[in-house]
């Protein structure tokens, strides 16, 4: 039996959120940016087995809409049938799954990643692999267990050497959740995506997220999911980074930086201090948000990224990737040719 869950069951609902995008403060917020969010129990026997919450994505002028379901749980027969009825009560096309199941957790269930998703797809068709993934298929983790001396040892002597490098020049990290910092934060995330080129967030976007995941009290009023860690070198903001702490794991979504003082090596600091931040409270990992893969090539947009991550030691894990539960087969097929048309103008007009 499937419920859809209202605001009364918010203490049990929070018992099965795996990661901040489905914690129940990321869905006030989605919800506050005018997206309409979904959250479904999974009942046996009157008893709540799972639950989850997704989105829905109206499109612009058609009758359907795109459902979204970040970081779940693993989906079988019983979780793609609830989905699919909320699917089709809302009208979507199809939901895009991304569950938050690595590789390594398949594997402890006696599967591979493709045997258990070519077994569960032919007993539901409905499920394809997703030509479009949102969440990138690896990340790196941290294991925040070790000592310092250790997690120190496992860097490249590069990354140890502008570590040392920052806290010579007098750069100071610390935990700024301030007006000042939060709109410094906003200025160079402006900065930084128009230096490096790539997409983010609108500022409205970014406010509506911090005053959900920051300044509103959590579920058992626990401490706040989002928290703002800063970089000062002469009093001065030069990195910014939030970071969110969700049961027992750190993860780093959002950073962002100046292009003055680039020889104070501040980002480097800051994800060092990121670390113990996290070790201090009480976190066992740190998840760094993506990664494009093990070798990911120099042309490659988030290269860069991937090697400043690299050289803090951490263990690349792979998730089992990206799945599209089709309600509305020759819609999709028409949306999917759409996408594949949008994207390759938006190509040539960027060239």
């Amino acid at each position: 039996m499937i419920r859809i869950l209202s605001d009364s069951d918010k203490q049990d609902y929070t018992k099965f959120a795996v990661h901040p995008l489905q914690s129940w403060e990321w869905g006030e917020f989605r919800r506050g940016t005018g997206i309409k969010v979904i959250r479904i129990g999974l009942y046996d026997n009157n008893k709540l087995t799972s639950a989850l919450q997704l989105t829905i994505h109206k499109l612009p002028f058609l009758p359907f809409s795109v459902g979204y379901f970040p970081k779940g749980a693993l989906p079988d027969t019983q979780l793609l049938e609830a989905l699919t009825q909320v699917g089709r009560e809302n009208k979507c096309i199809f939901i895009k799954l991304e569950p938050n199941v690595t590789t390594e957790d398949i594997k402890i269930k006696k599967y591979s990643s493709s045997q258990y998703f070519n077994s569960l797809i032919s007993q539901y068709p409905a499920l394809h692999f997703s030509p479009k993934p949102l969440f990138t298929k690896f990340t790196f983790y941290i294991d925040l267990n070790q000592s310092e001396e250790e997690l120190l040892k496992k860097m490249t002597g590069k990354t140890r050497y502008n570590i040392r490098v920052a806290q010579k020049h007098g750069v100071t990290i610390q935990e700024e959740n301030t007006d000042e910092a939060f709109a410094a934060y906003l200025k160079l995330t402006q900065e930084t995506t128009k230096r490096q080129g790539f997409y983010a967030h609108n500022e409205m976007y970014h406010r509506a997220m911090w005053q959900i995941l920051n300044q509103q009290p959590t579920t058992n009023n626990l401490t706040p999911i989002a928290r703002l860690l800063t970089a000062r070198y002469q009093n001065k903001i030069l990195v910014t980074w939030i970071v969110f702490l969700f049961k027992d794991i750190l993860y780093y979504p959002y950073g962002a930086s100046s292009s003055e003082f680039k020889q104070t090596m501040a980002s480097n600091l800051i994800m060092w201090e990121a670390i113990r931040w996290g070790k201090n409270h009480g976190a066992n990992i740190f998840d760094l948000w993506g990664t494009p893969g093990s070798e990911p090539t120099p042309t490659d947009p988030y290269y860069g990224f991937h090697k400043f991550k690299l050289g803090y030691g951490p263990k690349l894990v792979e998730f089992v990737g990206t799945y599209d539960l089709v309600i509305y087969p020759v819609y999709y097929w028409l949306f999917n040719l759409a996408n594949r048309v949008r994207w390759g103008i938006l190509r040539l007009i960027s060239h």
